[in-house]
C-alpha cells in the first residue's frame, strides 16, 4: 500500500519513519518540488512533483499541514482518496467542507514521542470510513506508537492529556533535577536519576495492577519522609494546579 504524505514537517518526518518500518512505500508532498524533493532525500522515500500528482499517485493521503493553511492547501486539489488528518483542531466536518461531504476522513492526533516511534495517538473517523479502512489505520498509528480510538468530541481533552502533557512531564522533571542540585548534585547527575525513576515509575504502573493511589501508598511510610514531601505539594495545591493547567489547554484547543 502507498502512503503519501502532503506536509513533512518534524512530526509528519518522524511519522515516516514508523511507517516505513511497515513495509508501506511512501510518498511525500512539501510546498515546491524542491522542498519535496530535499525532505524526501533525508527520509529516503519518494518525491512527487505537485500534491495533486501525489494524490493520484497513492492509496491513503496523511494531511500534516498547518491549521491555517487547510484550506489554501486543499482548496484546489482533486481528493478522491481517504485521507488521513494529523492538523490540530481542523474537525472532520471542516475536512469534508474543503473536500468532498462522502470522502472518508480520519483524523489523528499524535504527540511529540513519536520521534522515537513511541507516540501516543488518538484517532477517530467519519461515516464513510469502512471498518477494513480503519483497520489499516490503525496499523499505521501503532507504527509509530500507541493508538486510542476516541469520540472527537474528546480530541480536545487528549490533546491536553497526551499532546501538551509532556511539556508538563519535563518541567516536573527539570523541577526535580534543580531541587538535586540544589542539595549538592551535579545537573547531569540528577536529571539522570530523576528520568530513570520516571521511566521505572511509568512502566510499574503500565505492567502491574496497582492504582496510581496503590503505588503512593505503598512508598509513603507512616511519619516517613515520602508523606511529609507529598502533603507540601497539596499545601501548595500540586493537584489543584496541574488540573487547572489541564483546563486551560482544553479551553484553548477549542478556540483554535
Amino acid at each position: 500500500m502507498k502512503i503519501g504524505f502532503i506536509g513533512a514537517g518534524k512530526m509528519a518526518s518522524a511519522i515516516i519513519k514508523g511507517v516505513k518500518a511497515k513495509s508501506f512505500t511512501v510518498v511525500l508532498s512539501e510546498r515546491d518540488s524542491k522542498a519535496s524533493l530535499t525532505v524526501a532525500n533525508r527520509l529516503g522515500v519518494a518525491a512527487a512533483q505537485s500534491h495533486q500528482e501525489l494524490i493520484d499517485e497513492v492509496d491513503i493521503i496523511v494531511l500534516g499541514v498547518k491549521p491555517q493553511m487547510v484550506e489554501t492547501v486543499l482548496a484546489h486539489l482533486n481528493i478522491n482518496k481517504p485521507l488521513i488528518s494529523m492538523v490540530a483542531g481542523v474537525s472532520l466536518e471542516r475536512l469534508s467542507q474543503v473536500t468532498q461531504p462522502t470522502l472518508p476522513l480520519i483524523r489523528i492526533m499524535p504527540n511529540l514521542n513519536a520521534q522515537i516511534l513511541k507516540s501516543t495517538t488518538a484517532i477517530c473517523r467519519n461515516q464513510y470510513v469502512s471498518d477494513q479502512l480503519m483497520a489499516t489505520a490503525k496499523t499505521i498509528t501503532d507504527s509509530f506508537g500507541t493508538t486510542f480510538e476516541l469520540p472527537e468530541q474528546d480530541f480536545d481533552t487528549f490533546t491536553a492529556l497526551a499532546g501538551s502533557s509532556p511539556a508538563y512531564i519535563y518541567l516536573f522533571i527539570e523541577a526535580l533535577a534543580k531541587a538535586g542540585v540544589k542539595h549538592g548534585l551535579n545537573k547531569k547527575q540528577a536529571l539522570e536519576i530523576v528520568t530513570q525513576t520516571v521511566l521505572a515509575s511509568s512502566q510499574n504502573l503500565l505492567t502491574g495492577t496497582d492504582s496510581p493511589n496503590d503505588l503512593i501508598d505503598k512508598i509513603s511510610s507512616p511519619g516517613g519522609t515520602t508523606i511529609a514531601g507529598l502533603l507540601d505539594l497539596e499545601k501548595s495545591g500540586f493537584t489543584a494546579s496541574l488540573v487547572s493547567s489541564i483546563d486551560a489547554t482544553i479551553a484553548k484547543a477549542k478556540e483554535l
